[in-house]
Formats: structure tokens, C-alpha cells, sequence
């Protein structure tokens, strides 16, 4: 049994208590696949006995590949991203990659920053929600980095984009909701570019569908359940009173749901209410949630697949993918 060492441990000493030698042992922690099963049982022993931590960056530097993915998102409370962010690192983490995760808020400033410092630490890739400027495409094009723009599908995306049409969203929920016979809507915005979009679509479709105009709140970004107060009141205030709502949150819809309950309104019947996101609080709420769903896991595993086309061949099999939504129509619309 070896003695307990001192000092720091290094690669000489796992190969020792492993029995091994030290390129094996460095075969073995870039991709431990290739080292036969008993073989690899030894050196995780190993491993785990000196208490050896390999240098990533070393590594990184012998293969040109840091073994890191930036992941960019906005905010971390009451972000619809959250659901779809820990499938991504779970995916990240199975296939032997690091995830940086990087809130950018909601300041240009702060976007161009974080990819500036990701593509310092040469990472394999950068995963982002947020807009990208002249200054940042410019970056990236002189970068060898893959760059993912994840929620949305620009015409002309730098690298690859995996998302979804935000204004054909807002053209569906308007169908859906002339469908049910609604006929005085009312939207409650947050200053986003694509929660503009989705308004846009909306009233495009609505008013193409013969309907007047809809009322509308504005709320900022992070929107949060407590902005439903302020928006209901102002709902309560106007001359013509709206059978529906749609907010671009689900924790927006469910703050406003309880401000009308709070009122003696009866939800759907007095108020419907719609959210966005699907967050897991739409299906538990009483009554529940109607809202758009977006597939999380399955931006994250397209995001993983083009990470692995790309460190194989260089180049992206597609460089737009549509993955679509779907409208759940439950209880409170």
C-alpha cells in the first residue's frame, strides 16, 4: 500500500500505484475509451488514492481543445431558460465538457464582454440567448470558436442558430384565441426585442382576423410575478374591460391570475389568462397554466450534437434548425 503523499500529486505517481505507464495514464484522462476496461479500473483506483487532478488547460493546449462551453443567458430568477440550461450542462458534463455560465443581463456592453473574455479562454464553443451586434459578429468571425444562438433563428446566423419563429408564435396564440371566441385581448409586453416579435405577430394576426387592436401592458426585463399587480390594476382601469390575457411569462400569468382571484373574478370565465415558457409552475397552478411551450432539451441536444460535429470535422451539419413550440390550452384560457 502506497504511503500517503505530502505533496502534490502528479502524473508519475498515478501510473505508479496504477501500474501503468505515464502516456497511459494520459491516454486514459483524454479519452478513456481507448484504454482497455481493467486497465482503466486501475487508474480510477489511482486517481482516487494519490488524489491526482489533471491540468485541463494543459490538456487543452496539446489537443486545441479547452474542453469548455460558454453558456450565455440573461438572469438567472424567474428565467424561463432555467429548465433548458440544466439539461444543457447535464448533456455538457455526460459528454466530457465544462460549462462557464455567463449572466449577461440585459446591457450590450455586458454580452460583448463575456465573449470576449470565452474566446480568451479559447473555449470549444459559445452558447447564447443574447442579440448579436456588428461588434460581436465581428469577433466571432475571426474566431475558430463555434458560435450557438440559441431561442431564436436570424436570417443570417453567424455560426448556427437553434430556436424558434417568435412572430409565427404570436400569430398562433392570436388564432387560438379567435378560436375560442375571444374578442378583447389584451398583451403584456416586456421591453425584449423578441417579446416584440411575438407582439408584432400577434397583432398582425389579430387585426388580419378582423379584430380591433388589443390593449397592452409593458413590463421590464426580468419580468416577475409581482409586476402582475401593477398590470392588473392597470387592466381593472381601462374602459374596455378584456376576456383574455396574454402575458409573456408564466410567472407574469400566474401573479395576475391571483390578482383576479383576489377581485372576485372567476378565471377562465371572467379573465382567461395565457402565459409563455411552460415553466413548471404552469401545470401545477390551480387553475392551470395554458401557455407556449418551447422544447428546452431539445435545443440543448442539438446544441450538444453540432458541438460534437464541429470538434470532429470543423463545420456544422446545419446551421439553422427550427425546433418549433406548441400551445397547451389548459384551464386558465
Amino acid at each position: 500500500m502506497p504511503q500517503e503523499l505530502t505533496r502534490t500529486p502528479t502524473l508519475a505517481d498515478v501510473a505508479t500505484h496504477a501500474r501503468v505507464s505515464q502516456a497511459t495514464v494520459s491516454r486514459y484522462l483524454n479519452n478513456p475509451h481507448v484504454v482497455a476496461k481493467g486497465t482503466a479500473g486501475r487508474i480510477d483506483s489511482a486517481l482516487a488514492a494519490t488524489g491526482y487532478i489533471p491540468n485541463a488547460m494543459a490538456g487543452g493546449l496539446a489537443t486545441s481543445k479547452s474542453r469548455m462551453v460558454a453558456v450565455l443567458i440573461p438572469h438567472l430568477v424567474n428565467s424561463i431558460f432555467n429548465v433548458m440550461i440544466e439539461t444543457m450542462v447535464d448533456e455538457l458534463t455526460a459528454s466530457g465538457l465544462n460549462a462557464m455560465l455567463g449572466l449577461t443581463g440585459v446591457a450590450v456592453e455586458r454580452t460583448t464582454e463575456l465573449i470576449r473574455a470565452a474566446l480568451g479562454r479559447r473555449v470549444d464553443a459559445i452558447i447564447s440567448t443574447a442579440p448579436v451586434t456588428a461588434e460581436i459578429e465581428a469577433m466571432l468571425r475571426r474566431s475558430r470558436c463555434l458560435f450557438i444562438q440559441i431561442w431564436e433563428l436570424p436570417e443570417h446566423p453567424v455560426g448556427m442558430a437553434i430556436g424558434f419563429s417568435h412572430r409565427e408564435t404570436g400569430r398562433d396564440v392570436a388564432r387560438f384565441f379567435r378560436a375560442r371566441g375571444y374578442t378583447l385581448p389584451h398583451l403584456v409586453t416586456a421591453d425584449g426585442a423578441r417579446a416584440g416579435q411575438r407582439r408584432d405577430g400577434f397583432i398582425a394576426e389579430w387585426t388580419a382576423l378582423g379584430g380591433d387592436e388589443p390593449s397592452e401592458s409593458h413590463v421590464t426585463i426580468p419580468s416577475h410575478y409581482g409586476q402582475a399587480r401593477r398590470v392588473f390594476a392597470e387592466i381593472r382601469g381601462l374602459e374596455r374591460q378584456p376576456d383574455v390575457v396574454w402575458c409573456g411569462s408564466d410567472q407574469l400569468a400566474q401573479g395576475l391570475i391571483v390578482e383576479a382571484q383576489n377581485a372576485g373574478l372567476a378565471v377562465p370565465r371572467d379573465l382567461a389568462v395565457m402565459g409563455f415558457g411552460n415553466s413548471p409552475i404552469a401545470s401545477e397552478m390551480r387553475p392551470a397554466i395554458s401557455s407556449v411551450d418551447i422544447d428546452g432539451a431539445r435545443i440543448a441536444r442539438e446544441a450538444m450534437a453540432a458541438i460534437k460535429g464541429h470538434s470532429e470535422t470543423g463545420e456544422v451539419e446545419r446551421n439553422v434548425v427550427d425546433v418549433g413550440f406548441r400551445l397547451l390550452a389548459r384551464d386558465s384560457a
